[in-house]
């Protein structure tokens, strides 16, 4: 079956919901072929965060095959969604905030983009600290007295130096928004191999300093609880959270799809980059991890400060250089695209791209994200398993409205006018959505510790362990229905 790109036939370039920064991308525009989208997920998926993302299953009981397993089928999960929400992007060459006007309407769009755009504000912060930690243990290799910098008090929680290298590496994530989206391809294409190469050192490191893989894994064990504990009882919860983990990306892939050149090139790139890039890099952190028991006598998760450890400060700046490359290239693709063109969707006659990217760099300060990822128990059960569920809903709606409902057949000038056939606010979208979070509240509010647990029940409990999995089928049932038995007049 042929592709088509379908482009824009009418002017609306003097409506207030259009911008350059929202046009559609024409054909002739369409530069990205499966290896740069593959390249886009190897720089995300390279990360910190992707490093010590075993850390948490294995802390809790699960060896390091289980805790593998979980990681590669909850990416193989969120890539079917990514999948389909990216086509809309190469058929119409559009990005998320103008897809959404169409499963939400004109008006409605704006509330939806956000509760995406703020999601990835948190995100954007995370991996901003994590980055300018990395910066800042590399500072310490050349100059140990920084560490003896001026303590900025219980408020900040954090001493100068800290504080400047968080800044420092903020500005540098802000540079690359100044240039723009084409900037962030090339740093992608560029990082991606280099990420790699430096995480397969690692592992060879790591490898030739114990002598043997097998007693490397063997070790592994030692990195979780000592006392059996029930497998499944772990094995969903933590699921979802590898869900919710790209559940963001999973929305606004078109964002860059639409600069792609075909649909095959999309499909393949994102099965080329996702699963099994995150599956190996979680490897190696396993594995990296499992030595610096057998090495140090103690278990490192966190690769700033493994290399902190090393006697050569020629490695641990080249190291620690890579760290932060990798932390940047994530950042920017996944963590400014989206919330930048949310808040761009506000006005988007008035706020660009630039200052969208500005405002999610703002926010990002404004959360204090080291005190965020202090608590790993706020993390994975508040942090990543909540906001999927919000992103669950979304999913559902989004694929079931184009796929089942429209058909992938859209009006594509209509996404531009405030009063044509998409205005206002799409009440069945809205309805579903909030239909499908009622299930997994009651689990929230006992996380948060705003009901008891033993009030709430252990079903409600178990329930929002499944928090994307109850949000995206409701969401997507419930459309479903609306849209059959009653219909928008």
């Amino acid at each position: 079956m042929k592709e088509t790109i379908v482009e824009l036939t009418e002017d609306v370039s003097g409506s207030p919901l259009y911008s350059e920064d929202f046009a559609p991308v024409p054909a002739a525009a369409r530069t990205w072929n499966r290896w740069h989208i593959a390249s886009i997920w190897i720089g995300m998926a390279v990360c910190i965060p992707t490093y010590m993302i075993a850390a948490g299953l294995i802390q809790q009981g699960m060896n390091w095959q289980q805790a593998l397993f979980t990681i590669f089928l909850g990416n193989a999960i969120v890539l079917v969604p990514m999948i389909l929400n990216a086509h809309v992007g190469t058929k119409y060459g559009i990005p998320l905030p103008v897809f959404l006007r169409l499963n939400f309407g004109v008006d409605g769009a704006v509330l939806a983009g956000l509760l995406r755009g703020l999601v990835a504000c948190g995100w954007f912060g995370i991996q901003t600290w994590i980055g300018g930690a990395a910066i800042y243990q590399l500072v310490l290799a050349v100059f140990p007295g920084l560490a003896d910098s001026p303590y900025l008090g219980d408020f900040i929680g954090l001493n100068a130096g800290q504080a400047l290298c968080f800044l420092f590496f903020w500005a540098v994530n802000m540079l690359i928004i100044y240039r723009g989206i084409e900037s962030i391809k090339q740093l992608e294409t560029w990082a991606a191999p280099f990420l790699l190469i430096i995480g397969l050192c690692l592992l060879g490191w790591a490898w030739m300093r114990v002598g043997s893989m097998s007693d490397i894994l063997a070790a592994s064990h030692r990195l979780g609880v000592e006392t059996e504990v029930n497998f499944w009882k772990i094995f969903w919860p933590n699921l979802t959270a590898m869900v919710g983990f790209w559940a963001t990306l999973s929305l606004n892939i078109p964002d860059f799809t639409r600069y792609a050149k075909s649909q095959k090139d999309q499909v393949w790139g994102q099965i080329i980059g996702l699963p099994g890039t995150m599956s190996l890099y979680a490897f190696i952190g396993i594995a990296v991890t499992s030595a610096t028991v057998i090495i140090f006598g103690e278990a490192i998760w966190d690769p700033v400060a493994l290399l902190s450890r090393f006697d050569s400060p020629g490695v641990v700046i080249i190291s620690m250089l890579g760290l932060t490359i990798a932390t940047l290239s994530t950042n920017i693709a996944a963590n400014v695209v989206a919330p930048a063109n949310s808040f761009a969707n506000i006005l988007p006659s008035k706020i660009s791209f630039r200052t969208g990217g500005y405002i999610t760099g703002i926010i990002g300060i404004l959360i204090f994200p080291w005190k965020l990822l202090a608590d790993p128990h706020g993390y994975i059960f508040v942090w990543l398993i909540a906001y999927s569920a919000l992103l669950g809903a979304l999913a559902g709606i989004m694929i079931c409205d184009y796929f089942v409902v429209r058909k992938t057949v859209l009006n594509l000038a209509e996404l531009y006018k405030p009063k044509g056939i998409y205005k206002g606010w799409n009440g069945r979208a809205w309805i579903a959505f909030a239909l499908s979070l009622l299930p997994v509240l009651p689990g929230f509010l006992a996380t948060v510790h705003l009901l008891p647990e033993a009030k709430v029940g252990a079903f409600w409990m178990d329930l929002y362990s499944y928090a994307w999995f109850v949000t995206f089928l409701l969401s997507f049932g419930v459309y479903w229905a609306l849209s059959r038995y009653a219909p928008k007049s």
